[in-house]
C-alpha cells in the first residue's frame, strides 16, 4: 500500500491546493442555497454550474468506483440527509427545518482532482445534531493533528477513534481516506479506527483525505437498492467532515481551505 504511493513535489501540491481551494469555494457558495426547502437537484446544478464556470470537471458524475455491478452516479455532489452516511443521490427531495445533510464534492481542474466534505444545518436544528456536528468536525481535525512527518499512518485512525467513542458516537469502519492526485483514489488508504498495527510512517510529499464518518448511534450500515446511498442500520443520525491534506516537514497542511 504505502509503496505505491505517489510523493508529490512542491509544484504538484501548489496543482492540487488549487483544485482543492476551488472544492473550498464550492462549499462557501452553496451555503446560502442549503436551506428549508430547498431541492437536492437544483444544490447539484448549482454546484456543477459553478465548477464548469471555474474550468473544472466534475469527478463523480458517471462514476461507478471501476465495478461493472455499481450503476453510475448520478450526481455532481454526493447529498447525504440525516440518517445517510455517505454517497447520497441528490434527487428531487427537499430539505426541511431541522435536517442536516453531508455534501461531498469531487473536481479535477487542470489535471489534478480535489475532494471534501462538509455537513450544513438546514435551518434550526436539534442539539443532538448540533453536537455530533461538532464532533465529527473535531475528529477530522484530530486527525489532521496526528498526520504529523514522521508519525505512522494507522495513528489518525486511532486518534479520531478514541476522541469519537469517548463522546458516546461511533466511527464507521467500512470507509476512510484515501490518497490524492492526478486521480481520485490513490494509495494510501487511511483508517478513521485503530488499526492492529501502526502501519507506515507519514513522508513529506503525502497527499491524502481524512473524513471520518461519524454516527451518532451504532457503526453499522445498510447499502440502499440503488446502489449508492449507505445509511445507518440503526437510523440514528450521520455526519461527515473531510480535508485534502498534504504532509510538509513541517506538518499537515490543509489543501482544501479558502
Amino acid at each position: 500500500m504505502f509503496r505505491n504511493t505517489q510523493l508529490k513535489s512542491k509544484k504538484e501540491i501548489q496543482k492540487l491546493r488549487d483544485a482543492n481551494r476551488l472544492v473550498a469555494q464550492t462549499f462557501e457558495m452553496l451555503r446560502e442555497y442549503v436551506k428549508p426547502g430547498a431541492k437536492l437537484s437544483d444544490l447539484d446544478r448549482i454546484a456543477e454550474e459553478f465548477i464548469v464556470k471555474h474550468g473544472a470537471k466534475v469527478l463523480y458524475k458517471g462514476y461507478t468506483g471501476g465495478s461493472r455491478n455499481t450503476p453510475p452516479f448520478p450526481g455532481t455532489i454526493c447529498a447525504s440527509v440525516n440518517e445517510e452516511i455517505c454517497h447520497g443521490i441528490p434527487d428531487d427531495r427537499t430539505l426541511a427545518e431541522g435536517d442536516i445533510i453531508g455534501v461531498d464534492i469531487g473536481l479535477r481542474l487542470r489535471g489534478w482532482c480535489g475532494d471534501a466534505c462538509v455537513t450544513y444545518a438546514v435551518g434550526e436544528i436539534s442539539e443532538e445534531a448540533r453536537r455530533l456536528m461538532e464532533v465529527t468536525e473535531q475528529a477530522l481535525y484530530i486527525g489532521i493533528k496526528a498526520a504529523q512527518p514522521g508519525a505512522y499512518l494507522y495513528d489518525i485512525g486511532a486518534a479520531i477513534q478514541d476522541f469519537v467513542e469517548a463522546r458516546g458516537m461511533s466511527v464507521v469502519r467500512e470507509w476512510g481516506g484515501h490518497g490524492i492526485g492526478r486521480e481520485l483514489h490513490e494509495p494510501p488508504s487511511v483508517s478513521h479506527v485503530r488499526m492492529p498495527t501502526r502501519g507506515p510512517r507519514l513522508r513529506p510529499g503525502m497527499v491524502f483525505t481524512i473524513e471520518p464518518m461519524i454516527n451518532l448511534g451504532r457503526p453499522e450500515w445498510v447499502l440502499l437498492e440503488d446502489g449508492w446511498t449507505v445509511i445507518t442500520r440503526d437510523r440514528s443520525l450521520s455526519a461527515q467532515f473531510e480535508h485534502t491534506l498534504a504532509i510538509t516537514p513541517k506538518g499537515p497542511k490543509i489543501l482544501s481551505k479558502l
